[in-house]
């Protein structure tokens, strides 16, 4: 049994056509969808009930959970879910219709795994931003490792668009983290890191699939320098929780490591400098401030 779970709050413009894609998939049996409603105050709720009107699911699942924040939400399903693999999609990302059919073969072949992750097609609604460049397609949760499959390597991982964690993984390290995570007003993340690194810690593996690629819809708001700034606030603050956490001694080295990017940052920005691409190198610099702002600051905003 596959559970695909999705996690909504306040998307009413793409959650219809987020289910819909999956009840168009080719494998028909074998599966169930968990559709966790995070306290949305929008028509979550109407687009839900149109999509079961419309498709009438045999094995689709509706909650609420009323604990704001993603890793609440994602915990909830979690629990909910009955599946031997439970696969993260977001509420704004579509898949293909055979994404569940490519994916079943490799879980049955790859048994140790503890995770997977496969390709993000970012979606434009409006113009592609000028900044985008192979450092800073993370922010717009763009993944694409290949056509072969791969593992991710150290401090590299899947992105929560889509994504699957196995349950003996989970049996093993617990549920997402809740101190962590974003929730309805703010960008803070680092949830997804925090539970692939005691995944990887307790020896599980963490595969790339090819060929199962969803595309993932970014309006312009996410195309914004004001969103990369605080995109990059977030990632520091969840960082600055996340090493805390465990010692002194791994915020300690975190913020070591913010050093030698700061490093790469730079020397980057200069190549596209002197390709005459300053916009492209701005961002990485202005993300990269952020983060660092993050990991000093003691608000948890």
């Amino acid at each position: 049994m596959l559970s695909v779970v999705i996690c909504t709050y306040n998307r009413d413009k793409y959650i219809y056509d987020c289910l819909a894609h999956l009840a168009r998939n080719t494998m028909k049996e074998g599966w169930e969808i968990i559709l966790v409603n995070n306290n949305s105050t929008d028509n979550t709720a109407a687009e839900c009930e149109r999509y079961v009107q419309d498709f009438a699911p045999n094995n689709y699942h509706y909650f609420v959970e009323t604990s704001q924040g993603l890793s609440f939400a994602r915990n909830r399903g979690i629990e909910e879910a009955k599946g031997d693999w439970i696969i993260f999609l977001d509420d704004d990302a579509m898949v293909q219709e055979n994404y569940l059919a490519t994916l079943l073969p490799f879980l049955e072949q790859y048994k140790e795994a503890g995770a997977f992750g496969g390709a993000i097609s970012p979606f434009f609604e409006a113009e592609e931003p000028k900044w985008i460049n192979p450092w800073s397609l993370s922010f717009v949760s763009a993944l694409d490792k290949g056509d072969k499959v791969t593992l991710f390597e150290k401090n590299k991982y899947p992105i929560g668009a889509n994504m699957g964690i196995s349950r003996k993984a989970i049996e093993k390290v617990g549920n997402f983290n809740t101190q962590l995570g974003r929730t309805a007003n703010s960008l803070l993340g680092g949830e997804e890191k925090d539970i692939f690194l005691r995944i990887q810690q307790a020896g599980f593996p963490i595969y790339y699939f090819p060929g199962i690629t969803v595309q993932h819809c970014i309006p312009p708001k996410r195309t914004t320098v004001d969103f990369v700034r605080k995109l990059g606030l977030g990632v520091g603050l969840s960082e600055r929780i996340r090493t805390l956490s465990i010692s002194k001694g791994s915020y300690l080295y975190r913020l070591l490591m913010e050093g030698i990017k700061w490093g790469g940052t730079l020397a980057i920005w200069c190549m596209y400098l002197l390709r005459g691409e300053k916009a492209k190198g701005d961002i990485l610099v202005i993300f990269r401030k952020n983060v660092t702002c993050g990991l000093f600051s003691k608000a948890n905003k």
